[in-house]
């Protein structure tokens, strides 16, 4: 027998008959698979907004609230329980439904079926005429029981208790009745219709913002990812021009090199030879990874990166939009490494870029260190002034300043100040300086 013909059957079966299967394994798994497992209720968490308000004495025992007013229900029950002709019988009408309250702490789909159970024995052993199929007690415990076990499980199974509810409801009244008692099957289905309905729906709102909180995650983390991806990606466009340049320096300096000898060994050209070879194809392996990464409508920049010695022209940019940046150069100005220079240009660009957009109307001071072993970069701006409101801005700039300064190996640091600015402190290493060729500015 083939595959196909053995799901044949299963196949042809008609929708109702699935979604009847399918209702039937519901049924199974909510109130018969593991119904009287040990499952204790937790006890409540004390972070919530009013709990955090409580004295640190009395917090530990707010957590057993939902405890207490299970006991408490049950109490109640106990005590509106009908006073039956024997004593044993007034005990068991006032026990047994309490006992299935009580229950719930600790089995609740049991705690359900015992209460469902129990509830014809307590109208027999009662003989009063508080009703059928329910009395008092057990019309309250049922109830009740049916509550707590919705907010510890699912709304299917509330469902699922609700409708065997009343199939025992409607049993009870055409076999079980007698017609002496008036019949509170209607009520039973109203009132616990309606609780369980307000149950579940504070479970699906609970649910469905659990489930906007997880979405939310998600995305920040994606977002997070593709930002960083983007930033990285851009760095990399960056130092594509300035890695560039060197290897071409190389590749024609180990070309010029050998008429630079007269009469050079056939050890020495070739040794120039392979140097020329490898730089070129070191050059070609970089331009094809940059292709890899390069956006499709991105064009390289006709002039050369920027480097600290553009400062200047940056700052004077910035000032034609309002905003008073001073510059402080200290130490012995040097000639850096290109990408450390153009790193260093780029994180001042955005720092004084955020402060453009979140501290419209502040004043701005950058900071250029020349030190031993590194470059130092400071830049700090007071708070928002005016009337103008700062701009959310998309979150990348941070994230920017970091990448390049990992890159490098170096250390960052950001924080509010005192008299609500921003300042953001930037170390980068550097391995071997050159001498100093200018003075302090």
């Amino acid at each position: 027998m083939t595959d196909a013909t053995k799901t044949a059957p299963s196949s042809s079966r008609s929708p109702e008959y699935r979604l009847a299967v399918g209702a039937l394994a519901g049924l199974r798994q909510d109130l018969f698979r593991d119904a009287f497992a040990y499952r204790p209720l937790p006890t409540m968490r004390t972070d919530g907004p009013v709990s955090r308000r409580l004295p640190a004495r009395i917090r530990p025992y707010a957590a057993w609230i939902p405890h207490a007013m299970v006991a408490l229900a049950a109490v109640l029950v106990y005590s509106v329980a009908p006073v039956s002709d024997s004593g044993m019988g007034a005990v068991l009408t006032g026990i047994l439904p309490a006992a299935a309250i009580l229950m719930t702490l600790m089995r609740p789909v049991g705690a359900w079926w015992f209460s469902l159970a129990t509830t014809p024995f307590i109208a027999v052993i009662a003989h009063t005429s508080d009703g059928w199929p329910w009395t008092d007690s057990s019309f309250l415990s049922h109830i009740t029981v049916m509550t707590v076990v919705a907010v510890r499980t699912r709304p299917r199974a509330a469902a699922w208790m609700w409708a065997c509810t009343a199939a025992y409801g409607v049993f009870a009244e055409v076999f079980m009745g007698s017609g002496a008692y008036g019949s509170d099957l209607p009520q039973m289905l109203f009132f616990s219709a309606l609780t369980l309905v307000t149950v579940s729906l504070v479970h699906i709102r609970r649910e469905a913002k659990h489930e906007v909180s997880v979405q939310r995650t998600v995305t920040a983390i994606e977002r997070d990812k593709r930002t960083l991806l983007e930033e990285r990606t851009t760095i990399a466009r960056e130092l594509h021009d300035v890695v560039a340049h060197h290897m071409s320096v190389v590749a024609i300096q180990a070309e010029a090199a050998p008429y630079r000898v007269e009469n050079p060994p056939p050890e020495l050209e070739q040794a120039f030879v392979t140097i020329r070879e490898n730089a070129v194809a070191a050059l070609t392996e970089l331009r094809r990874v940059l292709g890899v990464v390069r956006a499709e409508d991105y064009e390289a920049p006709d002039a050369p990166q920027p480097t600290l010695g553009d400062l200047d022209r940056l700052i004077a940019n910035v000032r034609e939009t309002g905003l008073d940046v001073e510059k402080v150069v200290t130490g012995a100005v040097r000639e850096l490494p290109q990408g450390v220079e153009l790193s260093a240009y780029r994180i001042v660009q955005e720092a004084l870029s955020n402060t453009l957009r979140h501290a419209p109307g502040a004043t701005a001071r950058v900071e250029v260190g020349y030190v031993l072993g590194g470059l130092g970069l400071r830049v700090v701006n007071g708070p928002a002034k005016g009337l103008v409101k700062p701009s959310p801005g998309a979150g990348h700039g941070i994230t920017g300043m970091r990448e390049r300064v990992t890159m490098l190996d170096g250390e960052m640091t950001t924080e509010e100040t005192a008299d609500g600015g921003y300042e953001v402190t930037v170390f980068l290493p550097v391995a071997s300086a050159s001498e100093p060729t200018g003075g302090q500015e």
